[in-house]
């Protein structure tokens, strides 16, 4: 039998209303006869898949699924960015989808050693929602009490203050609201903190509130975080972790309470899953991040001793669902895994190959 292979790929737009920025294309994979896809990404992410990398990825196998990704990383290594990380991602996951379709099985089944769950953990985020000027306490409250493994918010420094000031401000927000859901809380610098202010925070802030503070340095800085993690604070990375990064010093010499990976951003399901061996070794475990809820939700199926929960983003997700032919609705904070093949759900108004 001649095995399965990559036929073509192709990216396509829904054709749905979006607003302004709104992610809207898919990536389709097509080989043996099926199609495999995955969705929504940004424009600028399916123009590289379309224009850099799908020529390289016709005739590779199916289910060799480190062989593609090789192919992939080494067209996105000539030029390094956040683009083609996202890119190389793409494809390997509608690669993924295309395999479980091709079995009849889902892409949990086919990452696990043993049988996936069926419904997995979330906890919900708000980044929107800033701490620092919260007036009513009962929005966080409300969130707080929806069956949610726990809860994250934005934390973002007022430029106007000193770096000392902006941290005590900080500090002090936490606290408060933590003390408001009953709770501690895990917060997000949202890209608004320099390594002074984030110094001086772990400094002032009470610990017992905090779950974790997620990325507060622009970069994966290992110095500085390695300063940081000496002190109390407990630290989130991981979100910004490229196709080729190496993980493994961040993971070793930070040892962050939480590795919040991007699956596709970070390269997709397969390289997810062998930073997620790195991780499991050093007992830190993975909270796969928000927009790449899907391929999330599959790696957290697959492996729960490393994934106990997924990031819903209760601002933004809603309107991806809305894009899918079959939408995830959590429930008393777990989202279930789809029942259908693959990935599960595909786009609920595109140019379809797989129907023309």
């Amino acid at each position: 039998m001649n095995p399965w292979v990559v036929e073509n790929v192709e990216v396509l737009d829904a054709e749905l209303p979006a607003g302004p920025g709104d992610d809207t294309c898919f990536v389709v994979v097509q080989g043996a006869g099926g199609s495999g896809w995955y969705g929504p990404v940004g424009e600028r992410i399916g123009r590289y898949v379309r224009d850099t990398l799908a020529a390289d990825v016709k005739g590779a196998r199916v289910t060799d699924h480190t062989g593609l990704l090789d192919r992939l990383r080494a067209v996105a290594r000539t030029a390094p960015s956040d683009v083609a990380s996202w890119a190389v991602g793409t494809i390997d996951c509608a690669a993924w989808d295309l395999h479980g379709r091709l079995t009849s099985r889902s892409v949990a089944d086919l990452l696990a050693t043993a049988e996936p769950r069926s419904t997995v953990l979330a906890y919900a985020s708000w980044l929107s929602q800033n701490l620092t000027s919260v007036d009513n306490l009962d929005v966080l409250r409300d969130v707080a009490s929806g069956g949610w493994r726990f809860t994250k918010w934005g934390l973002r420094r007022d430029p106007a203050e000193s770096p000392g000031q902006a941290a005590t401000s900080m500090a002090r927000a936490v606290e408060r609201c933590s003390q408001a859901v009953g709770s501690p809380l895990a917060v997000d610098a949202v890209g608004t903190w320099t390594p002074s202010v984030s110094m001086a925070f772990a400094q002032s802030c009470d610990p017992s509130c905090l779950l974790w503070l997620e990325d507060p340095l622009p970069q994966h800085d290992l110095d500085m975080y390695e300063l940081l993690a000496a002190t109390r604070v407990p630290l989130a990375v991981g979100e910004r972790a490229h196709c080729d990064e190496d993980p493994t010093g961040l993971i070793q010499y930070v040892r962050p309470s939480a590795l919040t990976l991007d699956v596709v951003g970070c390269g997709g399901l397969t390289r997810a899953t062998q930073i997620l061996t790195v991780a499991r070794s050093q007992d830190v475990p993975i909270y796969p991040h928000g927009r790449s809820l899907l391929p999330g939700l599959h790696l957290a199926a697959a492996f729960p001793d490393a994934v106990p929960a997924v990031e819903y983003r209760l601002q933004w997700e809603p309107g991806r669902q809305r894009l899918y032919d079959e939408p995830l609705r959590p429930q008393d904070g777990h989202i279930r895994l789809p029942d259908s093949p693959g990935l599960g759900t595909t786009p609920r108004s595109t140019t379809c190959p797989a129907q023309r």
